[in-house]
């Protein structure tokens, strides 16, 4: 086993572990994948102030999240097919999250289902849901994550159409994968994964097959979900959902002021500042770029969250000094995930969670609450 040191030691190993189409399906992009790009690379641009003769003594890095109390202020990004990193992914990453103290996002286009992740998890996590054609169905999706006793709904209001991914169109990304020459070339490499797979009845899309009419194998959920992703989602749709969730509602995809202020007139509690993780649109701004505007304008009138691009504590700090109230991190615990399983999301944690409470020493402050954008150095952070 190598020395652990940082989520790029976790990535590396990810990528020796697990298939190749699952794992470019994680660390990927739309398009040129220059958004992708651009949500890591943004943060480099921006330098910290450090302070010196400072008392260090009895720090905490911790904070809440929508009222929710939270070791640091991080929580597990909702990200589609996490079984597939690691067999019965969401299941591992939710109980590490757990007790870590931090929210675990399960996503809509999970492989372990709703009711798996709350037989196996003590905490409430949150529930993200993408709006589909067949409402009936969106609403017995919303009614399950409330008997299951989820304690936030992340809406996703960024995927009305889903943005072109070359990797997974040449890997012919699928789940289970298909049994192709190449595929199986490359699985013949996996030893640990396969394994894991072969141990676990957790291969598909758990919140979907059997409980939608007329789709109860793989061989039917394609056809159903190329038609299911809804174009016509609106700000209207987001009060029916917000009455039929009737808990804590959280915004995931706002990039620009103007989608904020409407955000803000739905009621939320809070948005995410997201660009899907370079996922959609290749060119729009990195997240890290849209947040002090947003922040400024409305962060008295909702919490404002974001994510995109974080890949060490530092930059979880970074995004606290311009306005973020939250963070979330998706590859970074898939990199710990497929690396090593729980014990590697729980690694991930541990790593971010070191840098942030040094960096924020090094920077003169004590809590994280007392973080503000003076700990930056002037001129290099974006407006």
């Amino acid at each position: 086993m190598p020395v652990i040191t940082h989520i790029e030691d976790l990535r590396v190993l990810a990528k020796k572990r697990v298939p190749r189409m699952f794992y470019d399906y994680a660390d990927s992009g739309s398009w040129t994948e220059s958004t992708y790009r651009a949500n890591e690379h943004d943060f480099q641009a921006i330098k910290l102030r450090q302070r010196v003769a400072v008392d260090m003594e009895g720090r905490s890095t911790a904070s809440t999240m929508v009222g929710v109390p939270v070791a640091m202020p991080v929580a597990i990004a909702p990200t589609g097919l996490t079984g597939m990193q690691h067999a019965d992914g969401e299941i591992l990453a939710a109980r590490a999250a757990e007790r870590f103290g931090i929210p675990f996002t399960l996503s809509t286009m999970s492989i372990c289902s709703i009711e798996d992740v709350a037989a196996h998890t003590k905490a409430p996590f949150w529930f993200q849901l993408y709006v589909m054609r067949d409402r009936d169905f969106i609403e017995r999706l919303i009614d399950r994550a409330k008997a299951a006793g989820c304690g936030a709904l992340v809406l996703t209001l960024d995927l009305q159409i889903l943005g072109q991914r070359h990797k997974d169109l040449k890997n012919g990304l699928s789940a289970p994968p298909k049994l192709t020459l190449p595929n199986l070339l490359n699985l013949a490499t996996k030893p640990r994964w396969c394994l894991g797979m072969l141990g676990t009845k957790r291969r598909g899309f758990g919140n979907i097959v059997g409980h939608v009419r007329g789709v109860a194998d793989m061989s039917s959920l394609g056809a159903w979900t190329a038609q299911q992703f809804d174009p016509r989602l609106n700000w209207n749709d987001v009060e029916w959902i917000k009455k039929r969730w009737g808990g804590k509602l959280i915004l995931k995809g706002i990039q620009d002021v103007e989608d904020a202020r409407l955000a803000v007139e739905t009621g939320a509690d809070a948005l995410i500042v997201s660009n899907h993780g370079g996922r959609q649109l290749d060119g729009a701004e990195s997240s890290i770029r849209a947040l002090p505007a947003i922040a400024a304008e409305l962060g008295s009138r909702i919490e404002v969250h974001m994510d995109g691009g974080i890949r060490s504590g530092q930059d979880v700090l970074k995004a606290v000094a311009l306005g973020a109230r939250g963070t979330y991190i998706g590859r970074a615990f898939l990199y710990g995930l497929g690396a090593m399983g729980e014990a590697g999301v729980t690694k991930a944690l541990e790593i971010i969670h070191k840098e942030l409470d040094l960096t924020m020493a090094f920077c003169g402050r004590k809590r994280i609450a007392d973080v503000g954008p003076d700990i930056l150095l002037p001129g290099t952070a974006p407006r």
